[in-house]
């Protein structure tokens, strides 16, 4: 029997190489520091936190979706690098469907390519599915996004298609996003054990 997600909760997730812990407003002063200087990670979202007014409503915009029981926001620890390394969500919470969301994921550039984004989205999973019982968790990014599409079919997840024009981008234009998901059936008949397998390369 799955357990409820307990949005009032305060979940913490963890291994070797990091940790997540849910989003606070204090932690704006350890996230500052990307805004500032690494305004260009924000370049394919849907919302700009590439300013120290952006990053703030970033974060209140994070809090207020968990208050309103539409999504559970982290800030990522990498235990390696010993330094906060940005923030990830699930959000789209469908209690009644099984169906759940993970994005407004961003890492600064040093933690890029490092295999945290893969250690976060372990923990994630195991969570989403072992503890909640989810079935299906979905991802949607920009269609152009190389970086995070190769990213996410790379923790076994599969490619769905492209919604056309269904958002705006941070300068402005509309976007089309791409979408891709792993069942739990899925996760377990294999791919936990692969991406596991992964983490340890």
């Amino acid at each position: 029997m799955a357990h409820l997600f307990d949005l009032e909760r305060d979940y913490i997730l963890e291994n070797d190489h990091c940790k997540l812990v849910p989003l606070q407003e204090l932690h704006y002063d350890v996230l500052i520091n990307f805004a500032i200087q690494e305004p260009e990670l924000w370049r394919f979202s849907l919302q700009n936190a590439g300013s120290p007014e952006g990053m703030k409503k970033y974060i209140a915009d994070a809090l207020a979706q968990r208050q309103s029981g539409k999504g559970y926001p982290f800030l990522v620890y990498d235990k390696v690098q010993h330094a906060y390394a940005g923030c990830t969500r699930v959000y789209d919470i469908d209690l009644f469907n099984k169906n759940i969301s993970i994005g407004y994921t961003w890492y600064g550039k040093m933690f890029q390519g490092t295999g945290l984004n893969k250690h976060c989205k372990y923990l994630l999973f195991q969570l989403i599915f072992e503890q909640f019982g989810f079935e299906r968790v979905e991802f949607r990014l920009d269609s152009q996004n190389e970086r995070s599409m190769h990213a996410i079919k790379s923790l076994g997840c599969t490619f769905e298609g492209v919604l056309r024009s269904n958002g705006y981008k941070v300068g402005g234009s509309r976007r089309d996003s791409a979408v891709l998901s792993i069942l739990k059936e899925e996760w377990l008949a294999g791919a936990k054990e692969q991406l596991f397998r992964k983490l340890r390369q």
